[in-house]
């Protein structure tokens, strides 16, 4: 049961030719548990509110409890007037500043979490600006060496050894010291802010039938099960590696509070098909709690009000459980 404790949360709008500000303005129409700032151009909110038809009052963060048709607002200006549906890589840096603005608040501990809306890292590069997404971007600002990406729905957590990098380059990066580090980050976290007392981890193979004792590669005999071994004797609760075509099977994940894949791809379609539009991202390791919505900027879809809010809310009620947690931890 939660606290009478509130929880404040930071929201960044992301892309303003996308869904992100519409996701901002919808919020406003939420009943949350939480002390709630967005950080956008308040010109871009009041101007597609209009064109969403929804009443809407802009107001300074004042750290006011949360209340319908409101919203408080840390301001970015945008560099140029943004059109719903048209992206201009004029407004690249807006974007960054509107994470670093949020990011630092975060690290200064004036709001327990930062949630955050989706970004079109396409434009972002466009302008001549290296940007890998949001995981890398928060790492950096806040100087972290190794942050774990993981997502979750309400029956399942999947986190990734790796994130965004071509599939012919994840072999040369599974090593014992990522692994290593990644597991402690897994493990750590699901304790500290999910409250889990002792995390069972399943840790899928890399290789199909995880490597088939070294048939089809060796990384499992050579890096992971070392790893693997190395850990338990450390305490942790350690399944696998186990093939990653099975590692998901009800009788597994039952057993199970969170999955390890080594890659992208090999976790994720698992995890969207189950529960797309209702997941959340999350970025373990960071010195603050960091949430986001598991989809794009749909570009298509802003100021239309044509969407579906579910992946912003679960992304809020996360972070609100998580400060929870660390408040009572």
């Amino acid at each position: 049961m939660m606290s009478n404790y509130l929880p404040t949360i930071i929201l960044t709008a992301g892309e303003p030719a996308g869904i992100g500000p519409d996701l901002a303005i919808m919020a406003s129409q939420m009943d949350l548990g939480c002390r709630l700032a967005v950080c956008a151009d308040p010109n871009l909110l009041t101007d597609r509110a209009d064109k969403l038809s929804i009443k809407l009052s802009i107001q300074d963060w004042k750290k006011q409890p949360h209340k319908q048709n409101r919203l408080a607002v840390i301001p970015v200006k945008l560099n140029r007037a943004s059109e719903p549906g048209k992206l201009n890589p004029d407004n690249a840096d807006y974007v960054l500043q509107t994470l670093k603005l949020a990011g630092n608040a975060c690290l200064r501990s004036e709001f327990d979490a930062l949630v955050t809306g989706p970004v079109q890292k396409s434009v972002i590069n466009d302008s001549g600006i290296a940007f890998t997404g949001h995981t890398e971007f928060l790492a950096e600002l806040s100087k972290t060496p190794r942050v774990v990406m993981m997502l979750a729905t309400n029956t399942l957590r999947v986190a990734l050894a790796t994130t965004h990098l071509p599939l012919r380059d994840v072999s040369t990066q599974i090593s014992h010291q990522l692994l290593t580090e990644v597991i402690e980050i897994l493990h750590h976290d699901l304790h500290s802010k999910f409250g889990l007392q002792q995390p069972r981890i399943i840790v899928c193979g890399l290789n199909p039938h995880a490597g088939e004792g070294g048939h089809l590669g060796t990384e499992e005999i050579e890096i992971i099960e070392p790893v693997l071994s190395a850990l338990r004797e450390k305490g942790l609760h350690l399944i696998g590696p186990l093939p990653a075509d099975t590692a998901f099977v009800p009788r597994e994940l039952d057993r199970a509070d969170a999955v390890l894949a080594m890659y992208h791809d090999q976790g994720l379609p698992v995890l969207k098909h189950s529960g797309f539009g209702n997941a959340v991202n999350i970025t373990l390791g960071l010195p603050f709690i960091r949430t986001s919505v598991d989809h794009g900027t749909a570009l298509s879809l802003a100021a239309t009000g044509n969407i579906n809010t579910g992946s912003l809310q679960h992304a809020l009620a996360m972070a609100i459980s998580m400060a929870h947690t660390q408040q009572e931890g």
